[in-house]
């Protein structure tokens, strides 16, 4: 099993080298990526996981999904995709905000990765626990109630996080 922290990466830059027949489904990009993109090539799945920042997921999980992505689109109408090796997929995310809130950018992150990397399962985390002890702050922090996501985290998030794990679980097998 793999498991990385991606530090030097760099985005798609929509460079083409990838659209060369020699490369064909391969990054050609160089950088910290470049040895995940390999492993995930060689892999029987993947779970990718990240924390929802101002409505989006990170950075670093945009630099992976747009190379995972781009790599595999042939601009071909009769056959869009050149993975010849779909892997199933587990996308967890975590957010701030209620589950629900974020349903159709997961739903477009799900038919993505269901076209050009294999079949995928997503899961969100809402209304997650951000600090330990919000009164702790140096300013007010009024859009939520503190007590009900710590009493959320104790007794709702470690029902979740078994949930993960039984859905990676299950793309394990």
């Amino acid at each position: 099993m793999y498991y990385y922290s991606i530090i030097l990466l760099t985005i798609c830059i929509s460079c083409f080298g990838c659209k060369k027949e020699k490369n064909k489904g391969r990054c050609i990009c160089r950088d910290g990526l470049t040895p995940v993109l390999d492993a995930i090539r060689e892999s029987d799945g993947l779970i990718i996981g990240s924390p929802n920042y101002l409505s989006e997921m990170t950075a670093s999980f945009r630099a992976l999904y747009e190379r995972l992505i781009f790599q595999n689109l042939t601009y071909n109408a009769e056959n869009p995709c050149c993975n010849e090796r779909p892997i199933p997929v587990l996308l967890i995310m975590t957010s701030n905000a209620p589950d629900t809130a974020f349903v159709d950018m997961m739903r477009n992150y799900q038919q993505a990765l269901n076209g050009f990397v294999g079949p995928t399962e997503i899961f969100v985390s809402g209304e997650t626990l951000q600090l330990r002890d919000y009164s702790k702050t140096d300013w007010p922090w009024t859009m939520f109630d503190p007590e009900a996501k710590k009493k959320r985290h104790e007794t709702i998030f470690p029902e979740e996080c078994r949930k993960a794990f039984e859905l990676g679980a299950a793309l394990a097998k």
